[in-house]
């Protein structure tokens, strides 16, 4: 009978579904990852919730970063941060390839226990998935606006497609470790907060509450310098010149909500 292990959409919650799945014992094949619920249930299947453990996830984070190595990894993570429902069975089955081929003498073997086996659909749709990832990582880096509050904290909004805040705050933090700075994922309810020359961290829900209510006064300096620079962006277009497709291509419109200068 097939097993569908129901997992939370989180890299915690898939690692938990993976390690639970090798806990089981039960031939690969019949086991199934799937992201969150779905409304029609597969008849003569079975199905179980798996709550997210921390011990469990970071010992699957551990082996797949010794069988793929820190690129590897990184890749992967991108992949399980993208919005695909299909993204845990495709981690999975990857993983289950790689394992039952450790010991491989073969340059064919070895292909196959890797992540270079792009001929795997498996796989294929990994680096898909992860190569989105990145390219809205990179849009995000260089369209993302803060803004001033009263307080003097830098606020700025996102809505990305897909679940990329923490591959973001490391970038900003590196460049304003002496900022205090909130990136908000209004579609996630996900706040980045960084403390001046601390560490980083990511809250939710009823943490993120507060912040929330509190960050809709913008500073006097803000607005003014706001204006300015929404005055200034119209001022340099050439209207003989404007490329409206190209311009879309380059800087999507769902990024647009969230810019200063398109405010």
């Amino acid at each position: 009978m097939e097993l569908y292990l129901i997992c939370e959409d989180s890299l915690e919650g898939i690692f938990s579904g993976i390690y639970e799945a090798y806990a089981l014992r039960r031939p690969h094949d019949e086991i199934h990852i799937q992201i969150g619920e779905e409304e029609n249930y597969r008849l003569f299947a079975e199905y179980c919730h798996v709550t997210p453990d921390p011990t469990h996830a970071a010992k699957v984070a551990r082996t797949i970063g010794k069988r793929f190595g820190a690129d590897g990894y990184m890749t992967i993570c991108r992949a399980l941060a993208s919005s695909d429902r299909t993204k845990g069975e495709a981690v999975y089955r990857v993983i289950v390839g790689a394992l039952s081929q450790t010991g491989a003498t073969t340059g064919a073997a070895k292909k196959a226990a890797t992540l270079d086996n792009l001929s795997d659909p498996h796989i294929m749709k990994i680096f898909e998935l992860a190569r989105a990832c990145g390219n809205e990582i990179h849009h995000l880096l260089g369209f993302i606006r803060f803004r001033e509050l009263e307080s003097g904290l830098l606020y700025a909004r996102i809505g990305p497609k897909n679940d990329v805040l923490t591959f973001v705050m490391p970038h900003f933090a590196d460049r304003l470790p002496q900022e205090n700075f909130i990136i908000h994922d209004e579609l996630r309810d996900l706040y980045g907060l960084h403390p001046a020359k601390q560490n980083w961290f990511v809250v939710t829900g009823d943490e993120g509450l507060a912040l929330d209510q509190a960050t809709h006064t913008y500073s006097a300096d803000e607005l003014a310098y706001s204006e300015l620079f929404g005055l200034f962006f119209r001022s340099i277009s050439i209207k003989e010149r404007e490329n409206a497709k190209l311009q879309r291509s380059n800087l999507p419109l769902r990024h647009r909500g969230y810019m200063t200068e398109f405010m």
